[in-house]
C-alpha cells in the first residue's frame, strides 16, 4: 500500500471513529422536546379493551355535527411500535359520512414515525396520485397548514361474487414543537439537525384523517374533509404555521367553517 493510499484510509477510519462517537454522546445526552400535540392522561385501549397506555393524545369528542367513538390501537401497530408510543384516534360520523382521526406520538424512539405509504398499502389501499395542499386554520390565528394528500382506490366484493371500487381520500402531516411539515424526508432531516445541533430529540407527531366515497365523489369528499381538519386541528395541535394576512380564500373558508360548527 502506497503513502497516498494509507493517508486516505487512516483518514477514512478516523472520520468512521469520529462519527461513531458523536452519534453516540448525542444518544446518551439529549433533551426530549415538547410534543406538538395536546397528551392527556386519558388511557386508551387494544381491540380486546386492554389498556394500551394511561396516557393518550387528545381528540374532542365533537366536531360540530360530527359525534364520535373511540377507535382502538391494532395489536399489529402494537407488535411494531415502540411501548413508549402514544396515541390519539377517533370515527367521527354523521348520518352521510365518517372520517378516521388518527394521531401517533413518539417517546425517545424515532421509529414510532414511519412513512404513511407502507401502512395503506399494507392495508389494501392501491394509491393513485399524492399532492401537497394548503388548508387555511382560523385558529388560535390564521395560518395556512401545508398536507399531505393521498388518493386511494380499493376493491372489495359485494354480492353475486362481483366486486365494487370506493375510492380513498388521505390527508396527513408531521408536527413536533414549533414544526410542520408534510414530508417524511425532511421531518427526518429536522429531526437529525436538532438532534446534532442543540442535542434535542423532538417528539414528532404523525397525524392522519381518512376516508371514503363513490367513485366521482371525491372533490365533494375533499371539501368536507378540508372544513372537518380546520375545525378540529385547533383543539388538540399546540403547534401553529406562520401567521398569515386573512385573504378572501380564508375569509370564504372561515364562512364554511363558521357553517360546520353551529
Amino acid at each position: 500500500m502506497n503513502r497516498n493510499a494509507l493517508q486516505v484510509l487512516i483518514g477514512f477510519v478516523l472520520l468512521v471513529g469520529l462519527t461513531g462517537a458523536l452519534l453516540l454522546r448525542v444518544r446518551t445526552h439529549y433533551a426530549l422536546g415538547q410534543p406538538g400535540v395536546k397528551v392527556v392522561n386519558v388511557p386508551i385501549y387494544d381491540e380486546d379493551q386492554n389498556p394500551v397506555s394511561k396516557q393518550s393524545v387528545f381528540l374532542p369528542e365533537t366536531v360540530g355535527e360530527y359525534s364520535s367513538t373511540n377507535m382502538p390501537v391494532t395489536k399489529l401497530e402494537l407488535n411494531w411500535l415502540p411501548p413508549d408510543t402514544l396515541y390519539g384516534r377517533r370515527v367521527y360520523l354523521t348520518p352521510n359520512s365518517g372520517i378516521m382521526t388518527s394521531v401517533v406520538l413518539m417517546g425517545t424512539d424515532r421509529t414510532s414515525i414511519h412513512k404513511p405509504q407502507y401502512c395503506l398499502t399494507g392495508q389494501g389501499e392501491s394509491i393513485t396520485g399524492s399532492e401537497v395542499i394548503t388548508i387555511p386554520i382560523a385558529k388560535p390565528h390564521p395560518y395556512e397548514l401545508k398536507v399531505m394528500k393521498l388518493s386511494t382506490t380499493r376493491q372489495h366484493p359485494v354480492a353475486s361474487g362481483k366486486m365494487a371500487t370506493t375510492s380513498g381520500i388521505y390527508l396527513y402531516w408531521f408536527v413536533a414543537d414549533g414544526q410542520l411539515t408534510p414530508h417524511h424526508g425532511e421531518r427526518m432531516w429536522l429531526m437529525a439537525r436538532d438532534l446534532l445541533t442543540k442535542g434535542l430529540l423532538q417528539r414528532w407527531a404523525y397525524v392522519a384523517y381518512f376516508s371514503r366515497c363513490l367513485p366521482g365523489q371525491e372533490n365533494i369528499l375533499l371539501e368536507q374533509m378540508k372544513r372537518f381538519v380546520a375545525a378540529s386541528v385547533p383543539e388538540f395541535q399546540t403547534t401553529t404555521g406562520k401567521h398569515e394576512e386573512k385573504s378572501a380564500e380564508l375569509f370564504v373558508n372561515q364562512t364554511s367553517l363558521a357553517a360546520l360548527t353551529h
